[in-house]
């Protein structure tokens, strides 16, 4: 809908994600690992601690965590600490990290492949990966990206070839207590109710996330018992 010159958004009324696919304790060396698929989009995440700290990175009171993101090839970039940045505040926002002061925190994220909605893929495998170690968390959390289109339809998990058509790109992490948003990180051009309203259909399409999380891991532990 267009009233004057400005566009309005119509939010979806039934969120459409592409298939989830997750599996946990993959790898031996790491104290917790796990692999999240979002359509063709694929990230392994390994958790590393809590292990003894370089005395230049501790902190008397919590431990420190250290996110590394790792591109599918080549060396990590700008984008990659962007990353980083947006999953370390989420990460240490969920976590007890004061439950262990002067350790240290290891998360790496490598990306096997990237079909769109990296950043929210690499959310869900780290929230995975850190319920995989059995470290102390207040919630877990879920990530949920949004494109604004060209003629303002709002799209939930966008591939790659949405995301360059967009004017807007939007990922939230969301908190499975109260569904609030941790961490949001944007780019391209939108106004306060677009934002809005992307907020309320991430918010919607987190229940599908966290029962998909609990699914998996009664799956999990239903087997082993």
């Amino acid at each position: 809908l267009r009233v004057g010159n400005v566009m309005e958004v119509s939010a979806p009324s039934n969120v459409s994600l592409r298939e989830f696919g997750c599996e946990q304790s993959l790898l031996s060396r790491p104290d917790g690992s796990a692999s999240f698929v979002q359509g063709d989009t694929s990230v392994m995440a390994g958790v590393y601690g809590p292990a003894e700290v370089k005395v230049s990175k501790e902190i008397y009171d919590r431990a420190t965590l250290e996110v590394l993101v790792q591109p599918k090839v080549g060396l990590p970039s700008v984008r990659e600490r962007s990353q980083e940045q947006c999953v370390r505040e989420t990460c240490e926002e969920a976590l007890l990290l004061t439950l262990h002061p002067r350790s240290s925190l290891t998360l790496v994220l490598q990306v096997l492949h990237d079909d769109g909605s990296l950043l929210s893929c690499c959310l869900n495998a780290a929230c995975m990966a850190l319920m995989d170690a059995g470290l102390p968390m207040s919630c877990l959390f879920c990530g949920v990206t949004c494109a604004i289109s060209a003629d303002g339809q709002i799209i939930t998990d966008p591939t790659s070839a949405q995301e360059k058509e967009s004017r807007a790109l939007m990922t939230f992490a969301i908190d499975s207590k109260e569904r609030k948003v941790m961490m949001s990180s944007t780019k391209g051009s939108f106004s306060v109710h677009e934002l809005q309203q992307c907020v309320a259909v991430s918010q919607r399409a987190s229940e599908r996330i966290f029962q998909f999380y609990r699914d998996s891991v009664r799956r999990r532990y239903s087997k082993s018992l």
